[in-house]
């Protein structure tokens, strides 16, 4: 089917709902990994959980789930759920009991945090023999014939436009200070079907794109979704998108 011109569609003006729209939700096998290494179950710590995607599958496993976020917009459209109570605060100045938690986890966040306050912090709120998981997920694979493609705009036009924290996120944070007894976690992975216009509404989320953006080079991303578009054929067919999740789990 042919393109739609520049003119007629601008795949990456999605508005602000976009963010919580696309964003990938964890699935339910990492909330029951982990609680099934932690100590106990009586509480866990999301911190920087954002909208509580985390938060909410742990509370399915613990008796309670706090979710600590520093935005307080965040935490305004955080997920509800029974066992769940979210506050705002810093990663770096939680108001939690000492020796209270069993597992503290930061999903997506910890690239962003003052990380040897946080550490002291996480080891003052853990009980004994508590576990730490400092969780990302990877860049995005799809399928063969569009990876080659989906590669080269991530690294190499949209990539000078990245933050340098976003580095640790590509690695896994393998660079990071992690100075636990390191334990070591399963393989596990973010799947979706998603349509065109899914996937290119997911990829408008990033700030890199917005940076882009900002820089006026809308010609940078309108190729890439040319390019895209052309090689996916009908918008309306689902394609496999696939996020491997890193994780840097310690017992504290």
């Amino acid at each position: 089917m042919p393109l739609e011109s520049n003119t007629s569609r601008n795949w990456f003006d999605q508005g602000g709902r976009a963010y919580a729209r696309f964003r990938p939700e964890y699935p339910p096998e990492l909330a029951q990994f982990l609680a099934s290494v932690s100590p106990g179950t009586a509480l866990a710590v999301d911190v920087g959980c954002g909208n509580g995607q985390l938060t909410a599958q742990l509370a399915a496993h613990f008796d309670r789930a706090l979710g600590a976020d520093p935005s307080a917009d965040q935490i305004a459209h955080a997920a509800v759920h029974p066992r769940v109570e979210y506050v705002c605060a810093p990663a770096e100045q939680l108001p939690v009991a000492d020796r209270s938690a069993q597992l503290i986890t930061a999903a997506q966040a910890a690239h962003w945090f003052d990380l040897p306050r946080f550490y002291a912090e996480a080891r003052r709120i853990a009980a004994p023999h508590a576990v730490l998981a400092l969780v990302s997920y990877g860049v995005l694979r799809l399928d063969e014939e569009l990876d080659a493609r989906f590669n080269r705009f991530y690294w190499d036009e949209i990539g000078p436009y990245w933050p340098a924290e976003r580095k640790l996120v590509d690695s896994g944070y393998a660079d990071l200070s992690f100075p636990f007894a390191e334990r070591t976690a399963p393989p596990l992975e973010i799947r979706k079907a998603w349509r065109l216009e899914e996937l290119l509404g997911y990829i408008s989320t990033w700030s890199a794109v917005r940076s882009v953006r900002e820089a006026g080079r809308e010609d940078i991303l309108q190729g890439f979704a040319d390019d895209l578009a052309a090689l996916w054929g009908d918008p309306t067919l689902s394609r496999d998108v696939c996020w491997p999740i890193n994780m840097r789990l310690g017992t504290l």
